[in-house]
């Protein structure tokens, strides 16, 4: 069974990017591995003919990091291509990139490379940069192209791997930098293909090597394991249609018994608030910390709890090794919650997800979509208010682990000791 294990470093935007980019390919090199394979991936801002019009009206320069790279390195020019799609509202954005359409990577000096990073983003204050490293023999398995389908991209951020980030998607190590409204975004992260066994407690420890490449890297932040499921990797089995429908049966049967559940919750709350001042954009001082009153409640039934403001994961794990994850999202420019309870685990080398929508009242329920109730942003208002939603969301939480969640194990049966699909 093969599982792609990613690995998140903490990357701090307050240090400069060429420090990063020499960390990681010094740890190449100190670890005994040679000299990586660098892929470069450099793009200025996507434009449209609508903002070009508002530029020239106003007489904005618009800075190309491309035509700076050029200027200096009039040799990388061949390395230019301009994507995105043609016509009225639609966006192009010019990119540089040493990976032609193929996958072949036309190697750049590293002394170059290097120079770049060094100028983001005072000489170059690009769109994005990334920067992919890897060697052969890596990771296990087979190596992957290095620019995914769109069913392959759409699975992995379903399973947690932040895409937008920059988090790789073909094994190495990739640093990821990125204009942003509140500043720039970085990230640094690795990604192995695993050769796991179902029956083991854990995965395999990394060769020595690569072992002391990823503790070159520093401190792992988060890990996400994927099961490996595509057209040149993964098991020979996969979930069957006896038991996807199983599982399907169950939500639906779960989803059906809903309003029943909604009517045994502690406080019955209306969807408006008292006021609206209790819903100031800035969350106001009546709102307070969200993180002490999910601890509170979520605490005795087992869950830990993660962030610290905007999305809270709460997670706890089942003696079959399923995992059970609940998504709190309060917003932040809004004071609105909106909740889901996932049931995650792997069958056959074939993960799986199980979802239900949490309600933080009978009158949160505000939509129907093919005959299934779905939650609207439900207002929070003041901090008793969100103490009462909490205590709704905690009895009906405990409700679901009596009944959907055992249910579901019944079903699946345990997974592996290891799988953990996402953790600290």
């Amino acid at each position: 069974m093969l599982v792609a294990v990613f690995s998140i470093f903490a990357a701090s935007r307050k240090d400069a990017l060429v420090d990063m980019v020499e960390q990681v390919h010094a740890g190449f090199l100190a670890a005994g591995l040679g000299e990586p394979t660098v892929r470069l991936r450099l793009s200025d801002p996507p434009l449209t003919a609508e903002i070009a019009a508002v530029q020239a009206a106003a007489g904005t320069k618009r800075i190309s990091s491309i035509a700076r790279v050029i200027k200096r390195w009039p040799e990388l020019e061949r390395f230019v291509r301009t994507t995105g799609s043609v016509g009225p509202g639609r966006a192009q954005a010019r990119v540089m990139s040493n990976v032609a359409e193929s996958g072949a990577v036309e190697a750049i000096d590293f002394a170059i490379l290097r120079e770049i990073a060094k100028g983001v983003p005072k000489s170059f204050p690009c769109h994005a940069i990334d920067l992919h490293f890897s060697v052969p023999g890596f990771s296990d398995g087979p190596q992957l192209p290095a620019q995914p389908d769109l069913q392959t991209l759409r699975g992995l951020m379903r399973a947690g791997v932040d895409i937008g980030a920059g988090h790789p998607t073909s094994p190495g190590i990739g640093v990821h930098d990125k204009w942003w409204v509140n500043g720039r975004q970085r990230s640094l992260a690795a990604l192995r293909i695993v050769e796991a066994d179902p029956q083991a407690k854990k995965l395999p420890a990394p060769p020595a090597e690569i072992a002391a490449l990823l503790a070159a890297c520093g401190k792992v932040r988060k890990t996400v394991q994927v099961p490996m499921l595509t057209a040149t990797a993964g098991p020979a089995g996969g979930l069957s249609l006896e038991m996807d429908q199983a599982i399907r049966t169950i939500v639906r049967a779960c989803r059906a018994r809903m309003s029943e559940l909604l009517n045994t919750l502690p406080h019955d709350l209306p969807h408006q608030v008292e006021s609206a001042a209790a819903t100031a954009p800035d969350g106001g001082p009546g709102t307070g910390p969200k993180k002490p009153d999910l601890v509170r409640a979520f605490a005795p039934l087992g869950y830990d709890c993660r962030g610290e403001s905007g999305s809270f994961r709460l997670q706890r794990r089942t003696p079959g090794n399923l995992t059970v994850r609940l998504q709190v999202d309060v917003g932040n420019w809004n004071s609105s919650v909106v909740a889901f309870m996932q049931v995650i685990g792997m069958v056959n080398g074939h993960g799986f997800k199980a979802t239900l929508p949490l309600h933080a009242s009978r009158h949160a329920v505000r939509g129907e979509v093919r005959g299934v109730e779905l939650p609207s942003q439900f207002p929070i208002g003041s901090a008793e208010r969100w103490a009462q939603i909490v205590d709704n969301l905690a009895t009906l939480v405990a409700a679901l682990d009596r009944s959907f969640v055992p249910e579901i194990e019944a079903i699946t049966g345990p997974s592996p000791e290891w799988f953990r699909p996402e953790h600290s």
